[in-house]
Order: C-alpha cells, then structure tokens, then sequence
C-alpha cells in the first residue's frame, strides 16, 4: 500500500551523515489536518488485524500510536530504547551497523494475550522493528502487523518482520 504523501515529506541528503537521505516527517505534525490524515490512514490500515494493543516503537512511533489509540479505543505500549523506562523491565538487544542497540518494555505492562499492532515513522533495514516484535512476542503478546508511515524498500527491511508490514509512502531510493 503506497499513498502520495511525498508532498508532506521533507528530504534531507547527508543527514545526519553523508551518504543518508533523510526523510523528515515534521512537515506532518506540523499541521492537524495533515496528522489527521497520516493517523486516519494508520487506522484504517491496522483495523482487518482487530488490535487489543498499539505499540509505538521510541520515539516518532509515539506521534502517531497515541491519536490512532483515541480513535480506535485501543491502549498503546510504550517501545523505548534502553534506558528510558523506569521499574523491571523486558528487553531485547539487536545489531547496528556499529554496534547493537536495545529496546525495552515495562514488565507491568499487560501484554500477555493481546494482538498487537506495531507503528512506527519509518522502516528501513528493519531492525529495530524486528527486535520490538520479537519483544513483545516474547512477553506474551502477538504482534499481528506493523504500519509504518516510509518505507524505504531497497534497504529490504520488511524480510526481518515475520508479522504483515503495511506502508503509507514508499521510497526506493
């Protein structure tokens, strides 16, 4: 599924190294009817997998799981990078192109059971997406699809997800 959002995204080259591009959502939130749109969009994406739970993935995944969560009536779980939660929690490391990474979430969270959608702004080479699904799966939960608002398809990030992936924009660059 690709929409023409292209229009409400801002491109970047060699930011913020060279050799990225760098697509910048800013232009979305920046103005509500836009957002209303993107969020619409995200809902009307995860409604065939009938979610009990959104998960947005640390930290432009929160801008969208939160208004889609008030208007499905559905809860949102907090994915954060490491670090940044307070009390027990769950994690799962995964690699960098130099280094690793982790992703956490709090143990209290109830997540055991539900079906759960992932959302985030942007997949790439998929890792970090891969690393919250696997989280969350293993803490009970079954993630039943991701919606990202860019997918960048050449860096084939969606063959790390095991889970349906739905796509806003797509890029090929």
């Amino acid at each position: 599924m690709s929409n023409n959002l292209d229009g409400w995204i801002k491109t970047y080259r060699n930011f913020p190294k060279p050799g990225i591009l760098f697509y910048d959502i800013s232009p979305i939130i920046a103005q509500p009817d836009r957002l209303r749109v993107v969020c619409e969009l995200i809902r009307d994406s995860i409604a065939e997998w009938n979610p009990d739970l959104l998960a947005g993935i640390d930290s432009r995944g929160f801008l969208f799981a939160t208004p889609v969560s008030l208007m499905t009536d559905v809860g949102v779980v907090m994915v954060r990078k490491k670090g940044k939660l307070p009390g027990e929690i769950r994690e799962e490391s995964y690699a960098l192109e130099y280094g690793k990474a982790t992703l956490a979430i709090q143990k209290d969270r109830d997540v055991a059971g539900k079906r759960v959608a992932l959302i985030d702004d942007l997949l790439a080479t998929g890792g970090t997406l891969a690393a919250a699904e696997k989280l969350l799966n293993n803490s009970g939960a079954q993630v039943v699809g991701t919606v990202v608002l860019i997918e960048l398809e050449l860096l084939n990030g969606r063959q790390k997800l095991k889970c349906p992936v739905k796509s806003l924009q797509t890029y090929d660059e």
